[in-house]
């Protein structure tokens, strides 16, 4: 009698379209100086809750917590910004990998961000420098798997917060035009 070998079963995320990955690349490669536009219309509910429309999505609500005089309905600002950075990250391995022919059987990844806001918003707080302010420091963990060795796989992060959009948002000063709607 032979008794039967256990076999592991490794599923894996759902992939991307490699093809149609690749195509955009080349027009990258094509046309670096490309660009599209990302538009969001925000709406104040009243105190500090805002509804955020982006296209036909459902409205991304935001809020502050009871300590900072919101309801406490909805992510904060500031970690609405760590999602959307720990998303373009997300985005950014999927991409890499697949780029790479990786397939990924896990990818999750832990944000934390270090702020304060003793400026109060501008509204009488102390008197500060943008440098000052926001975050100071910002800390992501990348859990990932897939059929790669420890070494590529830390390749395929480190390549893809090189190029992630939000991270260099983030790390990169941009010019900003805020003033009053016409």
């Amino acid at each position: 009698m032979t008794t039967a070998t256990p076999q592991t079963v490794k599923t894996y995320l759902r992939p991307i379209d490699r093809d149609g990955l690749l195509k955009f690349a080349e027009q990258g490669r094509d046309n670096p100086a490309r660009r599209g536009t990302n538009k969001v219309h925000t709406v104040v509910e009243g105190q500090y809750r805002t509804l955020s429309y982006v296209g036909n999505h459902t409205a991304v609500v935001v809020d502050e917590p009871l300590h900072l005089f919101g309801e406490d309905t909805a992510p904060a600002p500031g970690e609405i910004v760590l999602s959307a950075l720990g998303g373009c990250l997300a985005v950014g391995i999927t991409a890499v990998a697949t780029w790479k022919q990786v397939k990924l059987s896990r990818l999750e990844l832990f944000v934390e961000g270090d702020i304060g806001n003793p400026a109060a918003w501008g509204a009488g707080g102390a008197q500060m420098q943008p440098p000052e302010m926001g975050f100071q420091q910002i800390r992501v963990k990348v859990l990932v798997e897939g059929d790669a060795s420890r070494e590529e796989l830390e390749e395929i992060v480190k390549h893809a917060n090189f190029y992630s959009p939000v991270a260099n948002t983030m790390r990169n000063p941009i010019p900003f035009s805020i003033g009053l709607a016409d």
